[in-house]
């Protein structure tokens, strides 16, 4: 297969903001792709070369793939860095570039699926002296014989910003469409939230259809997508929710990890990135409390005061995250605790479609206490009262409020959904908009005053779930420290275009527009109806969405967490009508 083919339904995925018709092109693509390449087809359309939890980045520099369109078109180096500056954006550099190159081959090939996705895959891998040079080698060969919409792909993919819209929803959306029906939609996602990797399922579907899927089960080793919580504002409401009676745990103010126990243990944070090496020390006391062979549970990392063993707040454990060097150190100055609250595979048992108090009595079977693994305290009750205890107790020891979970016979651990069977109930709750909301960056206003040639607001987003975009909520420039604004421009460079996102959903025009790529916790004092933001807009009122009054970021950078993983549209239209009804 030509990856012409993958390059000419990128460009018309590109030119188009409307998620029906991206579909439409993928399921296009889909059907005329040989089974055999299928996974490779779609890790490619996806910008990637495995799925996430593997974690294989290709580490091309903006600056090393330059040299490498030097040496495949001849033209200088520096007309090459010189058209970089002026657009910003290396795929259309490299589409120019390969329109007016010098060197002209009479041996040139037409490029493969194959062998882009085989270069790609021992660029990534290629390591020791002398690597970046024979990866800028290794992808000059593939631009000397690309043609020059191919060489746009294929830029934008080596420094990964492919910066199209396709998400995971809309390839679920058109795999269901190529291979069975929208009847079927369920199904595939279904086998996607217990194996997140979009090419082994696209694969099974080509391979063996909509049957196929009955072979993709919870495996240890490969994350599966979080259960997600969804909000209300008072106890009572809470247990009437939930049929009278819930189960009240302590929600823990760290890192939330899913871990792999078998011969070895691998971390995963609910945005699938594999944790291991920054947490050696939880993996090694995990494998030693565990009494049997292999599971998968999830817990809380939560940082703990050496001195006292009190919690401390989540940022601490920050100090930890990204570390090359120093991560003994690092552990040994800043250690942590793993809560235990839920077990999801056990010793070749699926345990995700158990009742939760059945999948917490294996929980504790399964693990011997120490002070470095615990499990989650608990509550089971139907009295407001002894929640709203529970509840102070909870605060008072450092965590950042209660999860009350179901505890009927369909209280499943349903994977990647978000749902009433969990509900979350976080501290000062009750006074306006006191819990805060995790945001997406979409754009920037460029600053005024002490503040000019900076960063001045963040356009802050929302996500809606439903219609798989992101939605403007407001305008962000407090909290910011001198530090943060000084770095903003650095931070938010790889992200930068110059047109709105395909998935943005904005009335504001920014000076600057963003990739969604980033999430912010961000505190406001009120959510107010605004004609000028798009999140729930026309939910509450015709002509209206809804807007965060004064906000401020809290300086917390949520690393643990994707744009897709950020408070939902739903969440803060549920917040602002449980603040209505407050007042």
């Amino acid at each position: 297969m030509l990856y012409s083919e993958i390059a000419s339904t990128l460009k018309k995925i590109e030119d188009t903001t409307k998620r029906l018709e991206m579909t439409d092109h993928l399921v296009e693509l889909l059907k005329r792709t040989d089974r055999e390449i299928m996974d490779i087809v779609v890790y490619l359309i996806q910008g990637k070369i495995a799925p996430d939890f593997e974690g294989i980045e290709l580490g091309i520099a903006e600056k090393s793939l330059l040299k490498a369109l030097h040496m495949a078109s001849g033209i200088p180096y520096d007309e090459i860095e010189e058209l970089y500056i002026r657009h910003g954006d290396v795929g259309i550099v490299a589409e120019d570039v390969m329109k007016r190159k010098k060197q002209m081959s009479l041996f040139s090939e037409d490029l493969t699926v194959e062998r882009v996705y085989s270069t790609f895959r021992e660029i990534a891998h290629k390591e020791g002296k002398g690597t970046q040079d024979l990866r800028m080698k290794m992808l000059a060969n593939l631009f000397h014989d690309a043609k020059p919409l191919e060489a746009r792909y294929l830029s934008r993919m080596a420094v990964s910003r492919l910066r199209l819209g396709i998400a995971d929803m809309t390839l679920l959306d058109a795999l269901s469409i190529a291979f069975g029906d929208k009847s079927e939609r369920e199904r595939v996602e279904r086998a996607y939230n217990i194996f997140p990797d979009m090419g082994r399922i696209a694969k099974v579907l080509a391979e063996k259809g909509m049957d196929g899927l009955d072979e993709i089960r919870i495996t240890v080793g490969v994350p599966i997508r979080a259960m997600l919580a969804e909000r209300l504002r008072s106890l009572p409401e809470i247990i009437e929710k939930m049929g009278g009676k819930a189960a009240f745990e302590y929600k823990y103010d760290g890192i939330r990890i899913q871990a792999h126990i078998s011969d070895d243990v691998r971390l995963f944070s609910r945005h699938l990135e594999d944790m291991t090496e920054q947490f050696p020390d939880v993996a090694e006391a995990l494998r030693s409390a565990f009494r049997g062979k292999e599971a998968i549970v999830e817990g809380e990392t939560v940082p703990v005061d050496i001195n006292t063993g009190e919690m401390l707040p989540f940022q601490v454990v920050s100090h930890r995250r990204g570390r090359k060097y120093g991560l003994k150190e690092a552990v040994e100055d800043y250690p942590v605790v793993m809560f235990l609250f839920d077990v999801l595979y056990l010793d070749g048992k699926d345990l995700t479609l158990m009742p939760y108090l059945k999948r917490r009595d294996a929980l504790r079977e399964a693990f011997d206490v120490s002070d470095r693994v615990k499990i989650s305290e608990v509550l089971i009750t139907g009295d407001p009262k002894a929640a709203e205890e529970f509840f102070n107790e909870a605060i008072d020891g450092g965590c950042e409020g209660v999860m009350a979970k179901s505890i009927s016979e369909d209280s499943i651990y349903r994977a990647g959904a978000r749902g009433f069977l969990w509900i979350k109930y976080k501290k000062d709750y009750r006074s306006e908009m006191s819990d805060t909301v995790d945001l997406v960056p979409v754009g920037a206003f460029m600053g005024r005053g002490r503040r000019a040639g900076k960063y001045g607001a963040l356009l802050m987003a929302a996500y809606n779930p439903d219609r798989d975009m992101f939605e403007t909520v407001c305008k962000l420039g407090s909290g910011f420290t001198d530090e943060d604004l000084e770095n903003l421009p650095k931070i938010f460079e790889p992200d930068v275009l110059k047109e709105r996102h395909a998935r943005v959903d904005s009335k504001m025009e920014p000076d600057v527009w963003f990739v969604p790529n980033h999430v912010l916790e961000v505190l406001g004092a009120e959510i107010s109806l605004s004609p000028n933001h798009t999140c729930g807009y026309g939910q509450i009122k015709e002509g209206a969405g809804l807007a965060i009054r004064f906000p401020r970021f809290t300086g917390n950078w949520r690393e643990d967490r994707g744009p897709e993983d950020a408070t939902t549209t739903h969440e803060i239209v549920r917040m602002y009508e449980m603040q209505k009804k407050v007042e």
